[in-house]
C-alpha cells in the first residue's frame, strides 16, 4: 500500500474546531494543510486554543447560547468548515447545520451521532444493519447462557470509564448494583483488537480506511500502535462506515475473533485519539476535509497509505503568560517575546 502526493489548493479555508481541548495535533495538522484555524473552547487553558490562528471562549455546550456563539465565529472569520473534536457537542453541532451556514459541518446526521453515542443503541443499529456486534443486553435482560467473562459498560461515555469485568453472576450483580451510571452488559471478545480510522465524503462514500494495531492503550486511548496493510480490515472499515452513514472522520473499533468474524464494539464519528498515526501514514484527512469544504468531490483512495508506521505518544506542554492587556499568550522563557513553536521545529 502506498501514499500519493497530498491534495493542495491555493484557496485558504477557515476551519472552526469546537471543544478544541487538547487536540493540538488536529489543529496543527489542518494549519499545515493550509487552513486558517479557529479554535473554540469553554476552558481558557485549553492547549489547542494557543496553537490556532484565532481562539475564542464560548459558553458551555449545554448553554442555549452555544450555537449562536459558534455562528458568530463562522461569520466573523468566514469559516467554511466546522469540525467538532469530541462527543460532547457533536450531535448539537450536527443539528445546527442551518445556523452554521455557509460552513460545512464535518459530522454525520444528528440521528447517527446520537446512536453512536449510546453504545446500546449503537449495538442495536449494528445488528439491524448487518454489522457484527458482540452479544449485548440491558441489565435486566442478561440470559442464562451468557458467556462469561461479561463486561458492564456505560452506555454513554468515553475514555474507558465505568467499564467493569464480571467473571460470574455474583460479580455481575455486584457491578450492576454499584455502578453509578446507566449501563449495558456485553460479552467480552476473545480475539485481537484493531482500530480503523476512516474518512467519508458528504455523500457517505468512504475515501480511505487505515487499520492499526492496538499495541498499548491507556484510559481507553491508543498511545502505541502500528498501521497495517490488512486488506480485509480496509474493506471492512469502508463497508461499516458507509453502512452507518459516516460523514467526515470516524474511528471503528473491532475484534478479529477466532471464528473469523469482526464484531464492532464502538464507532466514534470524529477524529480518533490516535489521529497522528493515520496522518503520518499518509491519510491526508485534513486535505480531504478542506477539499469537501471547497465543494470538491475527491475520489476514494482505499489502501493508499504507508504500512508499518509506528506511533508512540507522549506528553508535551505549553507555558502561558499575561500580555499587557491581561490576555494569556504562549511564552518561551529563553526568548525575549512571548512566542511558541511546534514541538520538534526551530523558529
Amino acid at each position: 500500500m502506498s501514499a500519493t502526493a497530498p491534495l493542495r489548493s491555493a484557496v485558504v479555508t477557515a476551519v472552526l474546531f469546537t471543544c478544541a481541548g487538547q487536540r493540538v495535533d488536529i489543529v496543527s495538522a489542518f494549519a499545515r494543510a493550509g487552513a486558517t484555524t479557529v479554535a473554540a473552547d469553554l476552558d481558557p487553558l485549553a492547549p489547542a486554543l494557543y496553537h490556532a490562528d484565532h481562539r475564542a471562549l464560548v459558553p458551555s455546550v449545554r448553554d442555549t447560547r452555544y450555537v449562536a456563539a459558534l455562528a458568530a465565529l463562522v461569520a466573523e472569520h468566514d469559516v467554511r468548515l466546522v469540525v467538532p473534536l469530541t462527543d460532547l457537542d457533536q450531535e448539537i453541532v450536527s443539528a445546527a447545520r442551518a445556523a452554521l451556514e455557509p460552513a460545512l459541518v464535518l459530522a454525520p446526521s444528528p440521528e447517527i451521532c446520537r446512536a453512536m453515542g449510546d453504545k446500546y443503541l449503537a449495538h442495536a443499529f449494528f445488528r439491524e444493519h448487518g454489522v457484527a456486534s458482540p452479544r449485548t443486553w440491558l441489565p435486566e435482560s442478561v440470559p442464562d447462557d451468557a458467556r462469561y467473562p461479561l463486561l458492564v459498560k456505560v452506555r454513554e461515555g468515553f475514555g474507558s470509564r465505568h467499564i467493569y469485568r464480571a467473571d460470574d453472576g455474583i460479580e455481575l450483580a455486584f457491578h450492576l448494583r454499584t455502578t453509578p451510571v446507566e449501563s449495558m452488559v456485553q460479552e467480552r471478545c476473545l480475539g485481537e483488537e484493531f482500530s480503523i480510522d476512516v474518512f467519508c465524503d458528504v455523500e457517505g462514500r468512504c475515501l480511505n480506511a487505515i487499520p492499526r494495531s492496538m499495541i498499548q492503550s491507556k484510559g481507553g486511548e491508543s498511545i502505541k500502535g502500528r498501521s497495517l496493510a490488512d486488506s480485509e480490515l480496509v474493506e471492512y472499515g469502508a463497508r461499516v462506515a458507509e453502512t452507518i452513514g459516516i460523514v467526515g472522520p470516524a474511528n471503528i473499533q473491532c475484534f478479529r475473533e477466532p471464528d473469523g468474524t469482526l464484531p464492532v464494539t464502538d464507532v466514534n464519528p470524529r477524529f480518533g485519539g490516535a489521529f497522528p498515526l493515520p496522518l503520518a501514514a499518509g491519510s491526508r484527512y485534513p486535505e480531504l476535509a478542506l477539499a469537501l469544504a471547497r465543494g470538491e468531490r475527491p475520489e476514494p483512495r482505499l489502501g493508499e497509505f504507508r504500512e508499518g508506521v509506528v506511533m508512540t505518544r507522549f506528553f508535551s506542554d505549553l507555558c502561558l503568560v499575561e500580555d499587557g492587556n491581561g490576555e494569556l499568550v504562549p511564552f518561551a522563557e529563553e526568548l525575549p517575546q512571548p512566542v511558541a513553536v511546534e514541538p520538534g521545529t526551530v523558529d
